[in-house]
């Protein structure tokens, strides 16, 4: 396999924007890395704040009052698992795409390949975070952060605690034309009561807040440290050029938030509306 120094990286601090757009631009890069042999990592944020749906998740699960009350969006993802609410300040995101054929084929070594830098990142910034060494329970497994811990891809600290160390990371892979697609959210701080609030459940905030971590709460930083430090750690890791989107990127990123991340045939029942169909 070819070092990842080799090829051709761009790092993207990306500005926040809506679920669906933030969605479909990992589509897009998926297409830069096929078409125009770029490959893409980047840090990004949710605004508004957005529930993301795991691929397969019950719409029925979402508390839909509560979110348009609360101003939040709603959107599904690519990949699998619980839902995520991804908090315009309280989370941060990141995305690497890259062709399949460059990567590991199997799928844990692949995490472990692209985890790399974010476990470099809390390193860097003083948190002592691992792969959970120790499975957990569900507690609601239309959550993210409240399903099974798993040790293939969930991230913990304090790493030393073992089977009491709280989830600080929740990641993702998935692949599409011969492209592989990571994205992760990392909690920068809490928000339990949007967090639970999100479902249609009674969940008590302390069940999150027993279960969940932050870089807050661990590192002492604050967001635009801890963003520039997983940035940095991106690009090192890949030794990526400082980029942007270009413009028929921004273009094409829209129109498919528009016909798929953003409409409702998607995000209720994972059904993309044609071309034509909007």
């Amino acid at each position: 396999m070819t070092a990842l120094a080799d090829r051709n990286w761009r790092l993207i601090r990306d500005e926040p924007r809506d679920g669906a757009t933030q969605m479909a631009l990992e589509e897009i890069a998926a297409r830069a890395a096929l078409e125009d042999d770029v490959r893409t990592v980047r840090t990004y944020a949710w605004e508004p704040s957005t529930l993301s749906l795991g691929y397969r998740q019950d719409a029925e699960t979402v508390d839909w009052e509560f979110c348009e009350r609360e101003g939040i969006d709603v959107t599904r993802r690519q990949t699998g698992g619980g839902g995520i609410y991804h908090d315009r300040h309280a989370d941060i995101s990141y995305t690497i795409v890259a062709p399949a054929d460059e990567v590991p084929g199997d799928l844990m070594d692949c995490y472990e390949l692209f985890c790399e830098p974010i476990l470099e990142a809390f390193d860097r910034l003083g948190v002592d975070a691992a792969f959970a060494s120790a499975e957990q329970d569900a507690i609601y497994r239309p959550s993210c952060y409240l399903r099974d811990i798993n040790p293939a891809h969930d991230i913990v600290a304090p790493a030393d605690a073992g089977a009491d160390a709280e989830k600080i990371s929740g990641n993702a892979q998935y692949r599409q034309r011969d492209v592989v697609i990571q994205h992760g959210s990392i909690s920068y701080a809490l928000e339990p009561q949007k967090h639970v609030g999100v479902f249609e459940a009674d969940l008590e905030a302390a069940t999150f807040t027993d279960r969940v971590t932050c870089l807050r709460d661990e590192a002492g930083c604050d967001r635009e440290e801890a963003v520039e430090t997983i940035a940095g750690a991106l690009r090192d890791w890949c030794a990526a050029d400082e980029s942007t989107w270009r413009d028929d990127e921004l273009e094409a990123a829209r129109a498919l938030a528009d016909r798929k991340f953003g409409s409702d045939a998607w995000v209720r029942n994972r059904k993309v509306l044609k071309a034509d169909s909007q």
